[in-house]
């Protein structure tokens, strides 16, 4: 474990190593604390419980406040620069955090209601900001007028897609991440253009 990382965050990312190998319920806190090089006390006084322990690994290291920063500094209202930033982002942060994406698919229905709530605010957060993004660009005669809320869903929906299919690990030959990105982009601008 490196170091210069706070006894927190050594922590953090000791449960996210061991719990996407393991599952939730196949980790123990005393495996966590000496994957961390911390004691089990150590642990219990940073975050209280395993499952304190992997909502804050949520909090910390998901996409949400990422996201949030980039959809009120970043975008421009070119809708297909804009797009692209957002599913480059997306990718980014989404390959970045895998693994807390695979604990949560690997736990299901048996991650404590709290965690689930947890992994479930980040994309309910990013479903918000799509919308509002796309009702303002209607507002203003940017796109065609249609469900915000739908066009949110379909563009998260194809990103996510491409995120589960592990298109970064290039399974479609000749097909990179960044081509599929330009692709789509390319086809949702063209859909929503006036």
């Amino acid at each position: 474990m490196d170091n210069q990382l706070s006894t927190s965050d050594k922590i953090l990312l000791a449960a996210i190593e061991l719990m996407a190998e393991k599952g939730y319920n196949g980790t123990t806190t005393k495996e966590i604390a000496a994957h961390a090089g911390v004691n089990e006390v150590t642990l219990f006084r940073h975050f209280g419980s395993k499952q304190k322990l992997l909502e804050a690994a949520f909090d910390r290291f998901h996409y949400a406040e990422e996201m949030t920063k980039l959809f009120r500094e970043r975008l421009t209202g070119d809708l297909h620069a804009d797009l692209l930033l957002i599913s480059r982002t997306y990718h980014r942060t989404m390959n970045r955090n895998r693994k807390l994406h695979e604990i949560a698919h690997k736990a299901g229905n048996t991650l404590p209601e709290k965690v689930h709530e947890r992994a479930l605010r980040h994309p309910q957060q990013l479903k918000q900001l799509l919308t509002d993004y796309f009702r303002t660009m209607a507002e203003r005669g940017l796109i065609v007028n249609g469900r915000p809320d739908l066009l949110a869903l379909s563009f998260m929906w194809m990103n996510f897609g491409a995120f589960i299919s592990k298109l970064n690990e290039n399974p479609a030959p000749g097909i990179t991440l960044d081509d599929f990105i330009e692709e789509s982009v390319a086809l949702f601008v063209r859909g929503l253009t006036p």
